[in-house]
């Protein structure tokens, strides 16, 4: 189990969390929703050990903060919004650079048989080996969120954190990818995906639990099932479900 409590995370003077405190269960998928600004980023940032923090962040009894940064990444792998894309690497040497947390922390470190093979593995359920070739600067966004999909499994992390994870994707790329996520979570017992979603109807039909963020403050922490309309109306301001109602007037 995730256990995070008291959680307090600042950005110079700025308190972004307020002590937030919510456990997650293993084999569960978590949505973090709220609207802009209200802490979400920064909350998967702080449990990845990225931005620095008041509070306890335990992994089945284990302190994750008392880690170092490359043994939490072991743990814990975080797939950004965005990736900057400074060099034309190919696609093969991007997702080789997850394997860095299991190397010997050199500058140099040589690959491994294991870690070839991992990264072969993982080309290949993300659809990419027969492109791995191809420098990254050539192609789409849905290709290289896969790419970075990839390069966060060959952490082989114990829990998995998405910042907006169907960003820039089509309809198909995102089912396709909640559908992975799904499968790779199903895989051992012991996995825990947690994402925030910008689009509330993609987190409702994805999570088991809904955290909801509101001025750096938890005001929901429930079951994706016993969340009721009041909790979505408060923490967004307006009327959700007769807003999506209406969007779905078009359609029937």
């Amino acid at each position: 189990m995730l256990n995070i409590t008291n959680l307090n995370a600042f950005f110079e003077t700025e308190h972004i969390l307020k002590d937030i405190s919510f456990n997650a269960d293993l084999q569960s998928k978590i949505g973090i929703i709220g609207p802009n600004g209200s802490g979400k980023t920064t909350l998967l940032k702080s449990i990845a050990g990225i931005t620095p923090t008041k509070g306890e962040i335990y992994l089945n009894n284990q302190n994750l903060q008392k880690l170092k940064s490359h043994e939490r990444a072991k743990n814990i792998a975080l797939l950004q919004q965005t990736s900057q894309i400074l060099f034309p690497f190919t696609i093969y040497e991007t997702v080789m650079q997850g394997r860095y947390t299991h190397q010997n922390q050199t500058f140099i470190s040589k690959m491994s048989t294991d870690d070839k093979q991992i990264v072969e593995y993982w080309l290949n359920r993300t659809g990419l080996w027969k492109l791995r070739n191809r420098s990254i600067k050539q192609l789409s966004g849905g290709q290289l969120q896969r790419v970075f999909l990839a390069r966060v499994m060959v952490q082989e992390p114990n829990i998995v954190l998405l910042d907006e994870p169907t960003n820039h994707l089509d309809l198909k790329a995102q089912i396709e990818l909640t559908e992975f996520l799904d499968e790779w979570k199903n895989e051992k017992p012991h996995r825990i995906v947690i994402g925030v979603f910008h689009d509330l109807n993609l987190a409702l039909t994805f999570a088991d639990q809904i955290i909801g963020l509101q001025n750096g403050n938890l005001v929901i922490n429930n079951k994706t099932n016993e969340i009721n309309k009041k909790d979505l109306n408060d923490i967004f301001g307006i009327d959700l479900i007769k807003f999506m109602k209406n969007s779905l007037q078009y359609w029937l």
